[in-house]
């Protein structure tokens, strides 16, 4: 082996692993192209005036901090309501919603491009603004923000296990 070669071999050794992307299962609760959005237990939370541009569900083994089903978007082709996968999560956006952090898992069956993750990011950063006008007509008070990226296992260690003893949120979305 030449000199060039093993420095890039030592190089390569000392750079930090990405996080690992965690697999877990995710149900479907707005199919890529539906203007519906639905929430954790089924109702339909309001009728948005543009397409969601991803499909959108929930791992429904976790709870997010403010107390509903742990969210997630997969990337990729238009997949029908109700569908379950085991898909892996490559980061999360962490969206501030009436004050509560609400994690959104990103996922995809291969590793995501720098493209989708600001592609995802720009979406949450004008959903928080729509969010945040929809709470004001709803008077549901609290900030309303896209806090930006971390990786996805930041974001799992700061949900918890569902248990049987869960049936919906506490607070209305």
């Amino acid at each position: 082996m030449d000199d060039r070669a093993e420095d890039l071999r030592d190089a390569g050794a000392r750079l930090s692993p990405l996080p690992a992307a965690p697999e877990l299962e995710v149900v479907i609760e707005v199919p890529r192209g539906s203007f519906l959005k639905r929430g954790s237990t089924g109702h339909i939370d309001f009728v948005s005036p543009l397409p969601c541009p991803f499909n959108y569900g929930a791992v429904p083994a976790y709870l997010g901090l403010e107390g509903d089903l742990l969210d997630a978007l997969v990337l990729g082709p238009r997949l029908a309501l109700g569908t379950r996968l085991r898909v892996r999560a490559w980061g999360a956006v962490t969206l501030m919603d009436r004050g509560l952090i609400d994690d959104k898992l990103v996922c995809s069956t291969a590793p995501i491009t720098a493209a989708d993750r600001d592609r995802v990011l720009r979406f949450f950063r004008i959903y928080a603004k729509c969010k945040g006008l929809l709470n004001f007509l709803r008077r549901r008070p609290g900030r309303n923000a896209c806090e930006g990226w971390i990786d996805a296992g930041s974001a799992m260690a700061r949900a918890r296990p569902r248990d049987e003893s869960w049936h919906g949120p506490d607070v209305e979305f």
